[in-house]
C-alpha cells in the first residue's frame, strides 16, 4: 500500500494495485461501511461507489433537507474522484437514487451547480437507502491523462 499527499490540506489517499485494478481511498469522503472500495480504477475509467450524505469527519448522516444532503453527497464524490485522478468535470455517467422522487427538482438544482459537463444520468426512486438517507449517487468518470 502506498500513501500519497494530494493537496495542501495534507489529505492522504492510498491505492492498492491488484491485477491492473486500483482500489482508492480518500480521507475526504466517508470510509466504506462494508466490504467495498470508495472507487476502483480500471484503465482510464474510475468507478465510484455510491455515496450517501455522511460527513467524513464524524461518520454521521447530514441532518437537513434534500439540498443539503445533495451538496454533501456530491462533495463526497468529488473527494473520491480527485483521489482517483479525476474530477466531476470528467464524469461520464451518474446514477441518482432518491428515497422520494418528489425531491427530484430540488436535487436537480443542486446537481446542476456541480455537474456542468452534463454527463449521462439516471435517476430512480429507491424503496430504502443506507442509513435511511434521502439520496445516494454513484459515478463513472474518466481519469485525467496526467492524473
Amino acid at each position: 500500500m502506498q500513501i500519497i499527499i494530494i493537496n495542501e490540506k495534507a489529505e492522504a489517499k492510498s491505492k492498492m494495485r491488484i491485477s491492473g485494478i486500483e482500489r482508492v481511498y480518500s480521507g475526504g469522503a466517508p470510509k466504506a461501511i462494508g466490504p467495498y472500495s470508495q472507487a476502483v480504477i480500471a484503465g482510464d475509467l474510475v468507478f465510484c461507489s455510491g455515496q450517501i450524505p455522511v460527513e467524513p469527519e464524524t461518520g454521521k448522516l447530514v441532518k437537513g433537507d434534500i439540498e443539503e444532503q445533495t451538496h454533501r453527497v456530491i462533495k463526497n464524490l468529488r473527494a473520491v474522484l480527485e483521489a482517483s485522478g479525476s474530477s466531476l468535470d470528467k464524469a461520464l455517467k451518474v446514477t441518482v437514487y432518491l428515497s422520494d422522487l418528489r425531491d427530484f427538482d430540488k436535487m436537480n438544482k443542486v446537481y446542476g451547480r456541480y455537474f456542468t459537463g452534463k454527463p449521462a444520468r439516471s435517476t430512480i426512486q429507491a424503496a430504502k437507502l443506507p442509513k435511511n438517507s434521502a439520496i445516494e449517487m454513484d459515478v463513472i468518470a474518466i481519469k485525467t491523462s496526467n492524473g
